[in-house]
């Protein structure tokens, strides 16, 4: 069964990235070609507005094989000017993936009428290199929606659809936001942590409820970065500011529609990107250092070179935390797991400290095996494990983020039982099958790279609030105690819409 699955993951993988394969006899001093060197990706397309714009170079060489080991971290140099502008105000990174292929990252603090971005290769031109982005070319902080959504989706390549919007919508027939105005804070605002959104013209009001509602800035940051570059339906809903799921109702009860950062087997929330994957979308390249895309350049060792242990650093926020740290103990050559801090199991320290001190993120990949176990709810760094060089034990959970619906068990990780009882077995596993450990992790990796880079996070937020906003019967209304949240100032460098307002074609 595991050669099959394995065989099926091949398969799977050449459909999805025709680029990254690794060619027999290809050399590690291959010298790329500036001619059949390949380059592609969304931030060479101007209606393509992100925070951080992004493309590929596949490093190529004269043969046409494509390099699988670095030619260099310099290799390539990334220009952008706007030819009518003295100065460009624009951060580009170059970020080598140690893999033959490079990621571009470039953050624009101005629009431009266009863009120049050019690709050298020892000052030659690269593949057809310039690239000529036709302006206006807007920034992230320019308020000029498309006032078509399906526009939109198709300029921004959305997915049709995605399957954990599909399974939590399909337990509504319809929303009523006059009813869910009323009852949903009777129900939920005295112990928990809520705001109440409505969505009118494109602009964004809230209410809160509960007294911990410091995370709705992650929920006000993506509403007004997404109205910012797309008109958003009317729409009223609420969302959950808390770490648990909250409607445990059964569907065959009167259910209410939750927005929740998390989801679980026990409840009917209606879940979205965690905050945290959200947040270093919004601020990558600002003041966020590890998102999707700085993991993938920091990815460790190459995977012969990787130390065998299982790895794991955290705070005690579950009881198999605490027995992994113990198994850790008992089997220091098979496993490294350690707390860098004690909160909810104070009394124990003594049992499982001592502390130690954290560890950066991206040294967790000079390990070839990463341990995913659930903190509160979901661990939420599961994105950036994926995304690294190493496979992901992951735990079996009632928890869930959007993504998991589509990861596959022995195909972008390998599955350990929830009371950790296999774990000794799955790493031992590991060890034994390393060709077929890395192939899981390069399934992982490849998954996260297309499912989870900030592009995708866009879609999936505006295909749920299409999706959402077509069940409403009742029409949304700015309520009693709701106030507008104001776009920020973007003083310095305003830009100019140049769009006219065209009828939506949905």
């Amino acid at each position: 069964m595991l050669l099959l699955r394995l065989s099926s993951w091949l398969l799977l993988l050449v459909c999805l990235d025709p680029f990254r394969h690794e060619v027999p006899g290809a050399l590690a001093s291959s010298v790329p070609s500036d001619a059949k060197t390949l380059v592609w990706g969304p931030g060479l397309e101007t209606d393509i507005v992100l925070p951080a714009r992004f493309f590929y170079i596949q490093a190529v060489d004269n043969s046409g094989r494509n390099l699988t080991t670095s030619p260099g971290e310099k290799t390539f140099e990334v220009k952008i000017v706007s030819p009518s502008e003295q100065f460009t105000r624009i951060w580009i990174q170059v970020l080598d993936r140690l893999d033959g292929s490079f990621l571009v990252r470039y953050r624009m603090y101005a629009t431009y009428t266009d863009l120049h971005i050019q690709i050298l290769l020892k000052n030659k031109h690269v593949a057809k290199s310039p690239y000529i982005l036709k302006g206006p070319v807007y920034h992230e902080g320019c308020d000029c929606p498309q006032h078509s959504s399906s526009l939109w989706e198709a300029h921004m390549h959305c997915p049709q659809s995605f399957p954990q919007i599909d399974r939590d919508l399909s337990f509504y027939a319809s929303v009523d936001p006059d009813r869910n105005a009323q009852e949903i804070p009777q129900r939920f605002g005295q112990r928990q942590s809520l705001c109440h959104y409505t969505i009118k013209d494109n602009k964004v009001y809230v209410k809160t409820f509960g007294e911990h509602v410091g995370f709705r800035i992650f929920m006000d940051a993506i509403l007004l970065s997404l109205s910012r570059k797309v008109q958003l339906p009317d729409m009223e809903f609420f969302v959950n500011l808390g770490d648990w799921p909250l409607e445990k109702r059964k569907p065959t009860q009167m259910i209410h529609p939750i927005f929740s950062w998390c989801g679980s087997n026990n409840t009917r929330d209606i879940v979205m990107p965690t905050y945290d994957l959200t947040e270093s979308v919004l601020e990558t390249m600002g003041r966020i250092s590890l998102d999707m895309m700085s993991v993938q350049a920091n990815s460790g060792p190459a995977w012969p070179e990787k130390n065998a242990t299982a790895f794991w650093r955290g705070r005690d926020s579950r009881q198999e935390r605490l027995e992994l740290v113990k198994l850790s103990r008992a089997h220091p050559n098979m496993i490294d797991a350690a707390f860098t801090n004690f909160f909810f199991f104070k009394h124990d320290e003594s049992l499982y400290g001592p502390l130690v001190k954290h560890v950066s993120f991206f040294d967790f990949f000079k390990y070839k095996y990463q341990i995913n176990i659930d903190g509160t709810v979901a661990a939420y760094r599961l994105p950036y494990l994926l995304a690294g060089d190493s496979v992901v034990l992951k735990q079996d959970s009632g928890y869930y983020e959007h993504f998991y619906n589509e990861l596959q068990p022995w195909e972008h990780y390998i599955p350990i039982k929830a009371d950790l009882g296999d774990l000794l077995e799955k790493i031992q596993w590991a060890r034994d099958h390393d060709e077929e450990a890395k192939k899981i992790a390069l399934a992982g990796q490849q998954f996260a790279r297309y499912h989870l880079m900030g592009d995708k996070i866009f879609c999936y937020y505006h295909k749920l609030f299409q999706e959402y906003a077509k069940l409403q019967v009742t029409e949304p209304k700015i309520r009693e105690g709701m106030e507008l949240v104001e776009q920020p100032a973007d003083d310095l460098f305003p830009c100019f819409c140049h769009r006219t307002q065209a009828k939506d074609e949905l």
